[in-house]
């Protein structure tokens, strides 16, 4: 089995090592262009554009499904992806999980990107899945960018000031951007001394591979747990500042 992941940059990540830890014989493709960072302030057909390129990239590996592991472009191209991939290659959005957090019935925030926090688009799902929760959109300038390169400095700076917006006796934090999955220990810090003790964090990483192994074309098609990166088309490595969060281990590790 093949699956393809596709982002902007490193947020596949933990998409990937949820797939990885599903289907360990999973062979994945990692589509990314990280010289286009950061997607969250780009107009929609820039990142309808970039997102394109990124998934054309990836069906030319000949994958059993693709993972749009990235709200901002699940958001803005999903639409135009699913129109021109499927039905010969499933595509598979990353939607916020604001429902199972909503769910829990305390006060919910929302971080996400300035491209994702307001668009109808999540106003849309916290209408329809929110219910009388109480929800606050965060948007986290910078902080994907500097997940994205490892800048420890500009993600502690990030955090604390989307934490300082985020209201006192908060309940669940939504990680709105998949790059906010490689940090969550940082972010659950951050939030945790005005929340409330019940703090969770919800990600979309694990019912993502869950849906993608639901939906691949031939379930029974063995894979031998190969990894092919690829930046902005080209084959290339897993960048030096992925090998510093845990997501990227079980990647890079050789399959014994």
């Amino acid at each position: 089995m093949k699956i393809a992941l596709m982002d902007s940059g490193i947020g596949l990540l933990a998409a990937a090592a949820a797939l990885r830890a599903l289907r360990p014989d999973v062979d994945l493709v990692l589509s990314s262009n990280p010289a286009s960072m950061p997607w969250g302030p780009r107009t929609p057909e820039e990142v309808t554009e970039l997102a394109l390129g990124c998934a054309r990239a990836a069906a030319a590996h000949r994958p059993d499904a693709l993972i749009v592991a990235c709200n901002t472009a699940s958001v803005h191209a999903l639409a135009a992806l699913r129109a021109e991939l499927e039905p010969a290659l499933p595509v598979i959005g990353t939607v916020p999980a604001i429902k199972p957090a909503a769910a829990l019935g305390g006060p919910v925030a929302i971080w996400a990107t300035p491209a994702t926090t307001g668009s109808a688009y999540q106003r849309g799902l916290i209408r329809d899945f929110a219910g009388t929760t109480a929800v606050t959109e965060v948007a986290c300038p910078g902080l994907a960018d500097a997940v994205e390169h490892g800048d420890d400095a500009a993600i502690g700076a990030a955090i604390a000031a989307a934490a300082a917006r985020t209201p006192a006796g908060t309940a669940a934090v939504v990680l709105g951007c998949t790059h906010y999955e490689l940090v969550a220990d940082r972010i659950r810090a951050a939030v945790a001394p005005s929340a409330l003790p019940s703090l969770t964090l919800h990600g979309s990483a694990d019912p993502v591979a869950a849906q993608a192994l639901r939906r691949v074309l031939d379930p029974a098609r063995e894979g031998t747990a190969t990894l092919t990166v690829l930046h902005a088309g080209s084959e290339a490595a897993l960048p030096a500042a992925a090998l510093a969060y845990p997501q990227a281990l079980p990647l890079a590790a050789p399959t014994t």
